[in-house]
């Protein structure tokens, strides 16, 4: 899945809430109740209290001891039979007081009766402290042949529901899944029937899987040789999503059993399911459209399932719909027969063995172009409106079909490939098998509107999804904690795929600034490992971040170098054809890559350094003559934080890359591997200056030390004698350590003098980057003459290169996009002459009505300007409301979000979460433009706290979107009393909100913020 991206790419460091506070599940002692059907010993769950505990009691393995809970619960229960103890001196006081005040002594009876308490309560201390340890911990002590006393959660019928765990059971496996589907666009309804052929793996009564929000009307089961379907008894938990099909005799191990099921429910009006999506045709006359989003855990909400990646199926769908609609799925359609009036029936292929979660279907008014390649027919899907912006989309993709089926070795398996431009959206797209789903705005290109970054865009989406038809699809990873086997490698990809067939687009440059983002968020304390433990559905969502796409993406670049391409290569082919129509976990893929390198490099003890801890290392170097020293640290910002943790002493294994001033061009780049805290590499000769990480295809920073003089000097005299990935590195780099303390802010700003020379996008994008954060930091902090100053600093920079940028869409792409680049940020901040020519051309276009054509790399600068004046905002407004173009519309929301007006910047986040005039899939965007002007940032996180239940009911918690939403609109921040609003808001909602890792990076940036601007404010008043 592609998250929606945007030209202002922002890290989700955010916070997340769940608004339905859940009462804890209701539990019953089976001790007590007997169940009516047998219970297996392996279904015994033990989960923390913030975790709802559901199972508790003695297994049939032993475990180990816990010194913490063992001691607490022993307290607990003292402090428990102390209190009742007191209780009852209170109630029952064996003195009594006479009348004048003495108290009489206490008969023999009385006596008796203290005597039998004190010894009772002196036996159960003793007991208490001499019972083993473990009979206090979470897990109790699991003894063989002993009683287990089980207490399992209740289903909503208030029966025993017989599975606590999140994950389903192993005793049951999916074979096969008959899907027959019948929606409704009038009513906003579907129902359906399921037969699911289920292969039995250990003896069992149950069948457990996944539903969600679907009303149960009939359940049966069928044995493998029987002919008629008995019906079961089914329970329902909602808390896991799941139901058990309770079979009225056990199931046997070898045998296929066929569940079928018929139920009904409402077409989701989230992004989430099977859901509905409202339009306007081409005669503005509202039409309604029916599409799936299954990814990571909705296709239990559309069909019962078992709705893990790792239980893969082969499905036969069908779908009744209105004669006057189409349908699309995974696979080529069968037959098309007649049900009754007006109503057919579509039968779709049995498709190939795949996760639930790649099942797709499509009901709506669509028209299509189509290609064959290879044997397989690519089409792009839109609705008739927009055929026409269909074209290159259809040629790109079969571009890049052609491309991965000769890299991989191995032929795209199907018969089609769709790709449907969905008029709703809330990802940028989805990898579903041979029906990828994208949004209007990745898919469809106008050759008058569309910028040369649009074609970039739809270009690098439709690269990344037909990277996931073999890397996600054909093999998947296992479970949720290794995503980046599917994203980190359908964004490597990605990127790599446009190099090889779209050089013009210079995409590497993205690349590189995505990957100086990513770290941004790994650098926190509030970070991640890649690869992550994860099971509640919130933390399932979260996983699709910056660092599963980006990060994963990098670490595989830098192995890609240190390996070679060629071995790189021939590892992918092995991995994926050992475990196509499969599943597999993150060692698998080092054991491919191990196979090729036969024992000459240890693929897997290299890259564990990598995946399985956050962050990333400092490289300090120091040059002295021949000898180059290097020392890796963690780099990790200090925040003054309770839960700050410390790993100073972790070791990479980093493929330091490096060249020199002795360069001769055919072997210029070096490379060593760092496998210790420290080292020494001796250079042959002596060297005027050393440059390390090439290109930045290490995932690491360097500092210089005392090189970084003649770095800046290299810089002044010769910026090309280093590539302009690695000036812009060079440039990341400083700013991060004036962050982090290591260098000063003055030395990072004299490395950038050289600007003025420089002609390259990537290093010119960085500089601005880094000085717009200063900015902003300063602007919000009321830092406005300073702030000025900054300005007035980027103008120097820059102000002649802005000069030079004419109003057209000539050039190559590279220049095109830094163009729109420059002249947007200068109209924005009113540099130069920049606004008065926008503001001019503007108004000649709405003279025209809008028929006037304007250049589609400066379109967002023109419409930045006009949208200050209050005319040319409604006007705007208007002619959004008309646009058939969605790169144009693109432009015009994020001009519309640029106003200073406060009433028109509420009603704009209002109206989009509505979702009337502006859809609710672009109010991400909106609040990303809004939160970054000084009238609009306050504003955008009171909407957010104000609206908080909606929006996490509209996107879920943990997804991109809320994920983005919490970033931007906090971001801003540099004050205590921020932080503290943003902390208590967060601490006022339910434990899991405020546990979440994004409301953690929210805060760890925040509170980085203010120790920045504590650094560097008084340094920056004597810098500027």
């Amino acid at each position: 899945m592609e998250p929606f991206p945007s030209d202002q790419i922002q890290l989700p460091r955010n916070m997340i809430e769940n608004s339905m506070f859940e009462e804890e599940p209701d539990v019953v002692d089976l001790a007590k109740e007997p169940c009516l059907h047998p219970l297996e010993p392996d279904e015994v769950e033990y989960e923390p209290r913030s975790s709802r505990l559901l199972v508790r009691g003695l297994g049939e393995h032993e475990m180990d001891d816990d010194e913490e809970d063992y001691e607490s619960s022993a307290k607990l229960l003292g402090m428990s039979f102390m209190n009742r103890s007191s209780g009852l001196r209170n109630n029952m006081s064996v003195y009594r007081q006479n009348p004048n005040g003495s108290c009489s002594v206490p008969c023999t009876r009385t006596m008796v009766v203290c005597t039998v308490v004190l010894v009772i309560a002196v036996s159960l201390i003793m007991a208490i402290y001499l019972l083993p340890k473990c009979t206090f911990t979470k897990e109790g002590c699991h003894k063989k042949n002993h009683t287990m006393e089980l207490i399992y959660p209740l289903a909503s019928n208030g029966k025993v529901f017989p599975w606590a765990k999140i994950r389903l059971p192993s005793d049951v496996v999916p074979l096969h899944y008959d899907l027959v589907l019948q929606p409704n666009l009038t009513t906003l309804t579907f129902t359906g029937s399921v037969k699911i052929i289920v292969n039995i793996v250990q003896v069992t009564w149950k069948i457990i899987l996944h539903s969600s929000g679907l009303n149960i009307t009939k359940a049966t089961i069928t044995s493998a040789g029987g002919h008629q379907a008995k019906p079961v008894e089914f329970l329902e938990y909602p808390l896991h999503d799941q139901i058990a099909i309770m079979a009225p005799e056990a199931l046997l191990v070898g045998q296929n059993y066929t569940v079928n099921i018929e139920y009904s429910s409402n077409l989701s009006d989230t992004y989430y399911g099977f859901y509905k999506i409202s339009y306007k045709d081409e005669n503005s006359k509202q039409r309604w459209f029916a599409a799936t989003q299954f990814e990571p855990l909705a296709a239990r909400s559309a069909f019962p399932c078992f709705d893990e990646p790792s239980l893969k199926a082969t499905f036969l769908i069908k779908i009744k719909r209105d004669e006057k609609l189409s349908t699309l799925s995974n696979m080529p359609k069968k037959a098309t027969t007649p049900v009754t009036d007006g109503i057919v029936q579509d039968e779709f292929f049995v498709s190939l063995k795949m996760s639930t979660y790649l099942v797709a279907f499509i009901v709506a008014d669509l028209k299509n172009i189509s290609r064959e390649t290879n044997g397989s027919q690519v089409s792009v899907y839109a609705t008739p409106q927009h055929l026409n912006q269909v074209g290159y989309a259809l040629n790109t993709a079969v571009k890049l079909l052609e491309f991965y089926q000769k890299y991989f070795l191995i032929n795209y398996p199907l018969e089609k490939l769709d790709l449907v431009a969905i008029p709703d959206f809330q990802s940028g797209a989805m990898e579903n098998w041979g029906l990828i789903t994208f949004r209007e705005t990745t898919l469809l290109f106008d050759s008058n509107t569309s910028s040369a970054r649009d074609k970039k865009l739809i270009t690098a989406v439709i690269a990344h999804e037909l990277a996931h038809q073999w890397f996600g699809n054909l093999v998947t990873m296992e479970w949720w904690n290794d995503l980046w086997l599917n994203e980190g490698f359908a964004t490597f990809m990605e990127y790599f795929a446009m190099e090889e067939v779209f050089p013009e687009l210079h995409s590497d440059e993205d690349f590189l600034n995505l990957i100086f983002k990513a770290m941004m968020k790994d650098s926190l304390n509030s970070s991640h490992p890649v690869s992550s433990a994860v099971q509640s559905s919130e933390q399932i969502e979260e996983m699709f971040d910056a660092l599963s796409y980006i990060k994963g993406a990098s670490l595989l670049l830098m192995l890609k170098h240190y390996l070679t391409k060629d071995v790189f290569q021939a590892g992918i082919e092995v991995y994926l054809h050992n475990h196509k129509y499969g599943s597999a976990r993150s060692d698998d893929l080092w054991d491919s890559m191990n196979e090729i390198t036969n024992g000459t490099l240890d693929v897997k003890t290299l890259m564990k350094t990598w995946i399985l801890h956050k962050g990333f290392p400092l490289v300090t170097v120091v040059r002295q003559g021949k000898n180059i020293s290097v020392q890796q640290e963690k780099f990790l910002y200090h925040m003054e934080t309770e839960n700050w943790t410390s790993d100073a002493s972790y070791l990479w294994h980093i493929p330091l890359t490096y060249i020199t001033s002795s360069c001769n061009f055919t072997h210029c780049t070096n490379a060593y591997l760092l496998d210790q805290k420290s080292a020494v590499i001796e250079l042959p000769e002596e060297v005027e200056w050393i440059k390390f990480n090439v290109d930045m295809n290490g995932y690491y920073i360097v500092h210089y030390a005392e090189d970084w003089k003649t770095l800046i000097d290299l810089l002044k005299n010769n910026h090309t004698a280093l590539s302009p990935k690695d000036r812009a590195n060079l440039i990341n780099n400083i700013f991060n350590l004036a962050g982090l303390g290591k260098e000063s802010l003055e030395k990072a700003f004299e490395l950038i003098e050289y600007l003025n020379k420089e002609s390259s996008t990537a290093p010119l994008t960085q500089a601005l980057f880094q000085l717009s954060l200063i900015y902003s930091l300063l602007e919000k902090k009321g830092e406005q003459h300073l702030a000025a100053r900054v300005m007035y600093r980027i103008e120097h920079l820059l102000g002649d290169k802005i000069d030079q940028q004419d109003w057209t869409d000539d050039g190559t792409l590279s220049e095109r996009e830094l163009r729109s680049t420059l002249l947007t940020f200068a109209c924005i901040h009113d540099i130069r002459n920049c606004r008065a020519t926008a503001t001019e051309m503007f108004e000649k276009w709405m003279k025209s009505n809008g028929t006037m054509s304007l250049p589609s790399d400066v379109m967002k600068a023109i419409f930045t300007a006009g949208a200050k004046s209050s005319d040319g905002w409604e006007f705007l407004l208007k002619m959004y409301s008309s646009s058939v173009s969605e790169a144009e519309k693109s432009k015009m929301i994020e001009a519309l979000a640029s106003t200073e007006d406060v009433r028109k910047l509420i009603w704009l986040m209002q109206n989009s979460l509505e979702g009337e005039v502006i859809r609710a899939q672009e109010l991400s965007h909106i609040i990303a433009t809004v939160s970054q002007s000084l009238p609009g940032y306050l504003l955008a996180w009171d909407f957010v706290k104000e609206n908080w239940k909606k929006l996490t009911r509209k996107f879920h918690l943990g997804s991109y979107t809320i994920q983005n939403i919490i970033s931007w609109s906090t971001s801003q921040f540099a004050t205590k009393a921020h932080l503290l609003e943003v902390k208590s808001f967060f601490e006022s909602k339910s434990e899991e909100s405020s546990q979440l890792r994004c409301v953690k990076e929210a805060i760890d940036t925040i509170q980085f913020n203010i120790q920045w601007m504590e650094r560097n404010l008084a340094k920056l008043q004597k810098l500027l």
